[in-house]
């Protein structure tokens, strides 16, 4: 199953959100979000800085994160990037599979 990172942000509505449920409520309904398309969550971490939440589990296709990326984009309360993961055996099998390249001016 595919592997993603997703990064996000609270808007102020959504960090009004986090103060009045806390950090574990949050990660529930993380959990539940994630696993109502089919997905599990490996692991889900508040940090300091540009993002305010890093959460890292895998969804069946590039569908279902698009899915989650919609209802939490319509929802307001944050915004995400969703990031695809690779394995190392992924980019093994990356580097032997063909691809025509041209780069820029040659």
């Amino acid at each position: 199953m595919p592997k993603y990172l997703w990064r996000v942000g609270y808007t102020a509505e959504g960090a009004g959100g986090l103060l009045a449920e806390g950090g574990t409520a949050r990660r529930d309904a993380i959990r539940t979000a994630v696993e109502s398309v089919g997905g599990t969550v490996e692991c889900c971490y508040f940090a300091f800085g540009t993002d305010d939440l890093y959460v890292i589990g895998d969804v069946p296709d590039a569908v279902a994160a698009a899915a989650m990326s919609i209802r939490t984009a319509a929802a307001g309360g944050a915004h995400t990037e969703t990031i695809a993961l690779l394995t190392p055996a992924e980019i093994d099998e990356a580097v032997k599979r063909p691809a025509d390249y041209r780069p820029p001016g040659r």
